[in-house]
Order: C-alpha cells, then sequence, then structure tokens
C-alpha cells in the first residue's frame, strides 16, 4: 500500500526526537511491507519568524506533492488534527483520496480551545476523516462526546512501543556504563522540559524525597525548549537534579532500565507512550490523574497523583522507593501493558483500518 504520511513534527539529524513517535511508527510501517512517503516539519524551533518560515515551506511541499503526484497514494494519514489535518482534507478534496487523522492530544486539548475559528476547522477535519484514531481513552471519549465523531469511525490506536529497543538491562550493569555512583537511587524523568509536563512539581517533590533519603538522584532527560522556563527551574533546584540533552531511543532504554522509579508529572497527556516505554524496561512508574495517565497507569500498572500538588508526589515517590513488593508489583503489570501496547499489535490495527478506507 502507498502511504503518504503528513506530520508537523517529524525528526532530523540535528533534532532527533522531534516527533520520533511519528518517524517510529512510519518505519514500522515499512518494515510490514508498506511504501510509506513523508512530508514534515523538522525545526522544533519557535518564535514568529521561524513558525511562519517553517510552515510556509511545509505546505508548499505539500502543495507541490499534491499537484505532481497525489493521485498515486492510496491513503494518507495526518498526525494531529490541526493544522496537519487541513492539508490531509485538501488531498481529499483535490483526488478524492482517503485520510486517516491521529489526535495526539494537545490538538484536541490546546490547540482546538485558542479560538473559535480553531475548533471549528477541527470539527470539519474530523467530520471529513475517513477514519480518526486517538492515542488514548480519553481522548477517544472527548472526540467521540464533543465533535460528535460516531464509534464506527473512531479507534484507539496508540503509537506503540519498540519493545526491541525499550528493554530490560541488569540495573547495577547499566548504572555502571552511564556512570551513576554506586549508592544512588535514580529517578527518572524524559521529554520536554516545559512547565506543562509538571517539572515544576517535579523538582519541588524531590527537595522532599531528598530530604528523606539523600541517595536519591534526579536526572530529567530531554529538550529545552522554552529558555527562560530552564531558568525558572534552574532557581527552583536543589542538589542532586541532572539534566541531561536528548538522547537516542536506545539511550534513553538504558536511563530508564537504570531508574529506580520513572516520574511523567504532567499537566496534560494524550497517552503518556513514555511511560509505556519505561514499564518495557522493567521500571515503576509514577504518573499524574490526567488524560490518557489516567486509563494507562490504573489497575495497578502505576501510582497514579493528582497534577500539580508535589506534596502528593513526593509521598508517591517514597512509598514505591521503601516498597519492594510494591515495586515487584508494578514490574509485573508494567510488563504486562507493555506488552498489549507493543508497537507491532499497533501497526496491525492501523493496516485492518487502511484496508478498510481504501
Amino acid at each position: 500500500m502507498k502511504i503518504l504520511v503528513l506530520s508537523n513534527m517529524y525528526p532530523s539529524p540535528a533534532h532527533k526526537t522531534f516527533g520520533i513517535f511519528v518517524k517510529n511508527q512510519v518505519e514500522a510501517l515499512k518494515e510490514a511491507g508498506h511504501e510509506v512517503e513523508v512530508i514534515g516539519i523538522t525545526n522544533p524551533l519557535t518564535g514568529k519568524k521561524n513558525v511562519i518560515s517553517k510552515y510556509l515551506r511545509w505546505i508548499t511541499e505539500t502543495k507541490m506533492k499534491l499537484i505532481f503526484s497525489g493521485r498515486k497514494y492510496d491513503v494518507i494519514h495526518a498526525h494531529y488534527v490541526f493544522p496537519t489535518g487541513l492539508l490531509a482534507l485538501l488531498f481529499k478534496k483535490i483526488t478524492g483520496k482517503p485520510f486517516v487523522v491521529t489526535a495526539h492530544g494537545g490538538d484536541i486539548d490546546r490547540m482546538a480551545k485558542k479560538n473559535p475559528k480553531i475548533r471549528q476547522w477541527t470539527e470539519k477535519i474530523l467530520q471529513e476523516a475517513s477514519h480518526v484514531v486517538a492515542v488514548g481513552e480519553a481522548l477517544y471519549q472527548e472526540i467521540n462526546e464533543d465533535y460528535q465523531i460516531s464509534k464506527d469511525k473512531l479507534s484507539i490506536i496508540n503509537m506503540g512501543v519498540n519493545r526491541d529497543v525499550f528493554k530490560a538491562y541488569p540495573k547495577k550493569k547499566i548504572r555502571r556504563e552511564l556512570q551513576i555512583p554506586d549508592g544512588v537511587e535514580p529517578v527518572v524523568f524524559v521529554g520536554n522540559i516545559i512547565r506543562e509536563k509538571g517539572l515544576s512539581e517535579l523538582v519541588e517533590a524531590f527537595k522532599t524525597v531528598k530530604e528523606k533519603r539523600p541517595q536519591v538522584e534526579l536526572y530529567l532527560i530531554g529538550a529545552s525548549r522554552n529558555q527562560a522556563y530552564r531558568e525558572e527551574l534552574n532557581q527552583l533546584m536543589g542538589t542532586g537534579v541532572h539534566f541531561i540533552e536528548p538522547l537516542p531511543q536506545k539511550e534513553l532504554a538504558k536511563w530508564m532500565s537504570a531508574a529506580e522509579v520513572f516520574v511523567l508529572p504532567s499537566h496534560i497527556e494524550g497517552f503518556g507512550l513514555v511511560a509505556v516505554e519505561a514499564m518495557s524496561c522493567h521500571t515503576p512508574v509514577i504518573g499524574t490523574e490526567v488524560g490518557g495517565l489516567r486509563y494507562l497507569l490504573r489497575d495497578g500498572s502505576g501510582v497514579l497523583v493528582p497534577a500539580q500538588q508535589s506534596a502528593r508526589l513526593a509521598e508517591a515517590i517514597i512509598t514505591v522507593l521503601e516498597n519492594d513488593d510494591l515495586k515487584q508489583q508494578l514490574i509485573e503489570k508494567g510488563e504486562q501493558k507493555a506488552s498489549e501496547n507493543d508497537e507491532k499489535k499497533m501497526i496491525a490495527k492501523l493496516e485492518r483500518i487502511y484496508q478498510q478506507i481504501s
């Protein structure tokens, strides 16, 4: 099958983690035997001049593809409802080709709420799509109920975890490789260094944890997209907090395996794939009761705490660190959850949708 993927986030050699989850899905589709082309924005830089420039270039490239070879594709797959879905809708109007749109969370939770016009476009794209994919259960319910998208054209399919990459390494051995000193209990976060990821609360919580367990160290791994916020975090930090620049996924798997506990304290989260990746590395996960995390971590797969409450977060981290039986339970339940969300299973679901609509 010939598939054109459109995305406003896609990695490049200079920005290897920008939209890496989209690239992972593209590579998995290729491995499954499909012919996949991508038109994506590979520049994560913000600022009015950067945003205008990169979006104009992306739109122009997409229009040229539409004019010269738009009819050769069997299906168009857009990641993020607005603005990417607009380009997929243009393909449909001109070529009649079906399109799938994947809602990742921010497009519904933030973008669609910016103003009535964007909300209107979001609704139009969802209605015109041949099929809508939501990456999490909460997102699925919101699209079904608030946008009146029927369940027969709506599916829950997250981006899936590559279990060949995200696998457990022996903790002692991998800590030595990563030069984590003996006796240290690593607490790890992976994601963009932005306020919405709950890092202010995590840093405050860590101070409390550190007072009770001096051997704990906090490792924040990700891109600092907002330098002003990074400086704010620097002011909040006490001792024992380490910033690490974005890493390749194989290296992330090592850090996740090395962690005593993985923490994802987001304010909003469409699904929380990074939490499943940590589970796949056999590390207990603590997350906030928001978006897809509410469903992902229920039933003992992780520990849930209220968002933006550093005291509750600190309490949860201490509880997990001090309870070996709880750790083992979380590891076992997490392994089951990781297996359920194996990338190969998600790709099979996506292939069935492509077949149905084409």
